[in-house]
């Protein structure tokens, strides 16, 4: 694995981020022959190590949320690795593939060059001549935090990337908005450590952990679903509650709402001191119910046309009491009254391509692309949801849109090397 401290001079290939999108571009572009540099701003697979808080597994199995070239040698196949151990495994796959990767470089624009093919990359140490560039920076760039709670109203306010465990927040109740992976496992741990727990629960889809002794990863396999092209219409935005914690456990807001935590709605507004809270509490519950139930009926279907031995699962469909906040929503709530002394927002990212300064973005500053294939020819994006289909964010997924992509950039050069072949001056920009 190279590190250098110059990454000045020309390169067919910049990869910009060196997490799991950048180490699969990598692994595709060295199998491919072109010559590459990833430039990581930070250490590799940073936001594994400083931007998650400690308690922090992986939501899939070690089978399954893994590059194919290598295994999680201490972690059990059916375990979840801690977030620091995958940062761990980032790290060996780079020595691995023998990665040239710059760390502490970051990049800070690109712009097209004038009348000669390529792009001029500036970074914090250096320029670069590139012939293409990849942005690898994946989709958890920009934390999101919406305006609703004034500054002050509350003694903290913060974000899901900058939580880290129970013992960082003042002595209160805790009110945790967003009901995706993170926002169910911050909640579930602030009441395990004693805390009074509010969680304003949204759309979102809860698949079971496992199924007939197999794990919905597999599922999601087997029925073709990590295969989707697109989300189905209207649930583009919809979260999935699914945890690794504990050794893995089907995410169920009726089992939260019995031990304690407080479920209400969307959160709305804020007005002196008061939250306002949507009436879609029951609606959102219901909803996520038929997303699990109707993955149960597929994965039956699936047992039953294949005559396979899968061992029947009844109990998997017997859903809990309507909790209390669904049948007498809390609609609004006094946070002083209440105690809450914290807010964290579990609502997600927004991407950050500021430092892209070519004709790759649309008015919303958002990637034009088809399969990470830009519009801005010789520009590519890599480990973005839905890049090509359901998996693309996850390890495995961005690991075969990289193939692709690195498969692309090849055929290309190919092209290109004609002009030089046949006497026609240098290789433009694919």
């Amino acid at each position: 694995m190279a590190d250098r401290s110059e990454p000045s001079g020309e390169v067919d290939v910049v990869v910009v981020g060196g997490g799991q999108a950048g180490l699969a571009m990598s692994e595709h572009l060295g199998a491919c022959g072109v010559p590459h540099v990833i430039l990581e701003r930070h250490r590799i697979a940073e936001r594994w190590r400083s931007e998650r808080w400690d308690s922090l597994v992986a939501n899939g199995p070690a089978w399954h949320d893994r590059f194919p070239n290598l295994e999680f040698v201490d972690v059990a196949p059916d375990g979840f690795a801690g977030k620091d151990r995958v940062a761990d495994y980032f790290v060996a796959y780079a020595e691995k593939i023998d990665a040239p990767i710059r760390c502490g470089v970051e990049v800070t624009s690109v712009t097209r060059h004038v009348g000669r093919p390529g792009f001029e990359v500036q970074t914090t140490d250096g320029v670069i001549d590139a012939r293409v560039v990849v942005a690898a920076t994946g989709p958890f760039q920009r934390p999101v935090h919406p305006a609703i709670i004034p500054d002050g109203a509350v003694p903290l306010q913060l974000h899901s990337s900058g939580y880290r465990n129970p013992g960082q927040l003042p002595d209160g109740a805790v009110l945790v908005v967003g009901s995706g992976s993170s926002g169910v496992q911050i909640a579930d741990e602030l009441r395990r450590s004693g805390r009074r727990v509010f969680l304003s629960v949204g759309p979102h889809d809860r698949p079971p952990r496992r199924y007939r002794g197999r794990d919905f990863c597999w599922w999601l396999g087997v029925l073709g679903l990590w295969d989707a092209e697109t989300p189905p219409r209207g649930a583009e935005h919809v979260t999935i509650a699914v945890s690794g914690a504990h050794g893995g456990h089907t995410v169920d807001f009726r089992e939260l709402a019995q031990r304690g935590i407080q479920l209400v709605g969307r959160t709305s507004t804020f007005d002196d001191g008061v939250l306002h809270f949507a009436p879609d509490l029951g609606t959102n519950i219901a909803n996520g119910d038929a997303s699990y139930l109707s993955l149960l009926d597929q994965a039956d279907a699936y047992v039953a046309r294949n005559g396979l031995d899968l061992p029947a699962d009844p109990q998997a469909r017997a859903l809990g009491p309507v909790p209390d906040a669904v049948t007498d929503p809390v609609l609004e709530l006094d946070l002083a009254d209440a105690g809450v002394s914290s807010v964290v927002w579990a609502t997600g990212y927004a991407t950050d391509y500021r430092w892209l300064r070519v004709d790759a973005l649309d008015e919303h500053g958002r990637p034009r692309h088809r399969r990470g294939v830009s519009s801005e020819p010789g520009v590519y994006f890599v480990g973005l949801p839905w890049l090509s289909r359901r998996g693309s964010s996850f390890i495995w997924g961005v690991w075969h849109d990289a193939k692709y992509l690195a498969d692309h950039i090849s055929t290309q050069r190919g092209y290109l090397a004609q002009l030089t072949e046949r006497g026609h001056g240098s290789p433009g920009t694919p």
